[in-house]
């Protein structure tokens, strides 16, 4: 793995005060360890007879951890801020208490491979251990026993580095156990069943000769384990898309996590095709077709038992076919507009807009930008019974029960022009096109609009005001440009800070030096914060993302502007005269709000002309 565990930054270093009165070596007790609590003062004494009514219990279920068992009795804590004594902070209170390191397992920095291949499953098992990371010069090795540490020897002896051990939260101790010593066998059991399986073949000939072989299982019971896996995986770190990508000897998965790739495992090649062919199964795609691309769909449920969609796309490569599956969770494509970051201000305008009768409405940006998310929660609220709200994408991105979807189909001739020719015969009162890319469909849309029709749709421009000189460019007429536009609404995304780690950060003369080269009036006070890193963003200082708007109505006076040549610089002047706030001001203002960074803004805009 490219990412590992530092000692550093990834432990938490915590001071053991003095025991009174100690714990007992050995496994820890119920009894021992509900004593050590009550005698350091984190549980009041009035609790002290429901953990004494819990003993007897806890006699009885011996092998289930004492602070899972404490967890689970919901007891107050006494310290300072009070709260409920939950298992992450029994485990950080029993780390300062042995004088161990506290640690939250982060999966997506763990090289599962090399740290299963330390120890034997049995083994972790029976001493509550689990490795992390295997590095030059140390093993570091987490275990929920603090006070059994008789393997730690052993294990220095053999592995000839130095052991370092550190304390974590005893559920997601067996959890990963399981997960990580589960999913190394079934991708040993795939690459053993089929060694022989195009041995030998170069890999660019293999991409030919696979399309017409049979020797991939994609039902074998490893393969089905390792991609149930992966999805579940996905879906905890809270990806976005899942990347599977064929190499000459390993294949490489990766997951997007707020707009940022994290590499998360290996496996053998052969392991690999097997995976992307039962993934392709799964999407109802023709397995024996490696050499042209293929688009298809899951849907299927999260462990949280919420039905979530997947697109799936392959394409062939040198080393093998590649996939990547983007994830559509329902809650996240269909948000209020207040909590897709707009304010209040722009919310009442983007309503205003929408609401019209008739009109286009357009969304820009890049993509990966939030344009369709931005869509469908606007669709889902103007979808009301009353209301006939068709769709023509390519492909269907969400399936909504509230609109009427139709997915191009370039092999039978049906375009974004030809279906919304066709969605004009089906008596809609709002139409959307997924994009608008070429001179018909942008005449269709300029016609459903002329006939009273409310169209929303997409380009790929850098702010608002491109979006008119893009229609141009394509070839419409300006009057009716002008005619029909009601506005552009540019947007972008950027990563939050954590709010449980950020902190004030003093600007310095470099970041006033940015703020000026920015191009706008700064906002009246500046309180910015900086990224840190802790268990909840995974190290990161960031945790999800927040949208970035530029909205433009066209006011009466900017359609007086829009002309066959029309001088972009000047019209941008005049929308700013009218109030429209560019992304770069909404972007300062999100960092003045401490919702973000400057450099975190910028990176996303594109510079200063």
């Amino acid at each position: 793995m490219e990412q590992r565990l530092q000692a550093s930054p990834t432990a938490v270093v915590v001071p053991a005060p003095t025991p009174s009165p100690a714990l007992p070596p050995g496994r820890l007790g119920f009894e021992a360890v509900a004593a050590a609590l009550l005698a350091d003062g984190l549980v009041a004494p009035a609790d002290h007879d429901r953990i004494q009514f819990s003993a007897q219990g806890a006699r009885n279920a011996s092998e289930v951890h004492p602070l899972v068992l404490l967890a689970n009795l919901k007891l107050a804590s006494s310290a300072p801020g009070g709260g409920e004594l939950g298992l992450e902070e029994l485990t950080e209170w029993l780390a300062r208490r042995t004088g161990h390191r506290y640690l939250r397992i982060d999966p997506t920095r763990v090289d599962v491979a090399s740290v299963t291949a330390v120890v034997s499953h049995p083994y972790a098992r029976r001493h509550r251990i689990l490795p992390l990371a295997v590095e030059a010069e140390r093993i570091l090795v987490a275990t929920s026993e603090p006070l059994v540490l008789d393997w730690q020897e052993d294990m220095q002896h053999l592995a000839r580095r130095r052991i370092e051990v550190v304390l974590v939260n005893p559920l997601d101790l067996h959890r990963y156990t399981m997960e990580f010593f589960g999913v190394t066998r079934s991708v040993r059991g795939a690459r053993d069943g089929r060694a022989d399986a195009g041995a030998g073949l170069p890999s660019f000939e293999q991409l030919v000769e696979l399309g017409r072989s049979g020797d991939v299982n994609a039902d074998d019971h490893h393969i089905v384990h390792i991609v149930d896996w992966l999805l579940q995986y996905a879906y905890e770190q809270r990806a976005s898309d899942i990347h599977l990508e064929p190499r000459r000897d390993v294949g490489r998965m990766r997951f997007r996590i707020d707009g940022v790739l994290h590499k998360v495992f290996e496996v053998p090649s052969t392991v690999m095709t097997a995976v992307v062919s039962r993934i392709k199964v799964l999407g109802r795609m023709d397995l024996g077709e490696r050499r042209r691309p293929q688009d298809g769909r899951i849907k299927t449920r999260s462990p949280g038992g919420r039905e979530v969609e997947m697109r799936l796309s392959t394409m062939p490569t040198a080393f093998g076919e590649k996939c990547v599956m983007r994830i559509f969770d329902p809650d996240a494509a269909f948000k209020s507009i207040d909590q897709l970051g707009f304010s209040p201000q722009e919310a009442a305008s983007w309503n205003a807009l929408v609401e019209r009768p008739h009109g286009i409405v357009l969304v820009t940006g890049p993509t990966g930008s939030g344009k369709t998310t931005t869509l469908y929660s606007t669709l889902k609220r103007l979808a009301t019974p009353d209301v006939n709200v068709c769709t023509v994408e390519d492909p269907i991105e969400m399936i909504a029960p509230e609109f009427n979807q139709m997915q191009v189909q370039t092999n039978i001739d049906l375009d974004f022009a030809s279906g919304v020719r066709t969605l004009l015969r089906q008596d809609p009162d709002i139409i959307m096109i997924g994009e608008i890319r070429d001179l018909e469909t942008a005449q269709m849309a300029v016609q459903a609009s002329l006939t009273g029709h409310l169209v929303l749709s997409t380009l790929h421009t850098n702010d608002a005001p491109s979006a008119i000189t893009r229609l141009l460019d394509l070839g419409m007429p300006h009057y009716l440009v002008a005619s029909t536009l009601n506005g552009v609404l540019a947007q972008r995304l950027v990563r939050t800070l954590c709010r449980h780690c950020k902190r004030p950060h003093a600007l310095t003369d470099a970041d006033w030096a940015v703020l000026r080269d920015a191009g706008e009036a700064l906002p009246d006070a500046i309180t910015p914060y900086a990224p840190v890193g802790c268990l909840e963003c995974r190290r990161t200082g960031y945790l999800g993302r927040v949208g970035l708007y530029e909205l433009l109505p066209i006011t009466p006076r900017l359609r007086g502007l829009i002309r066959a040549e029309m001088d972009l610089a000047a019209f941008s002047q005049a929308a700013r005269g009218d109030g429209l706030r560019t992304l770069r001001r909404t972007g300062l203002e999100k960092v003045a709000e401490g919702l973000t960074t400057i450099e975190e803004v910028l990176s996303v805009l594109p510079p200063v002309e």
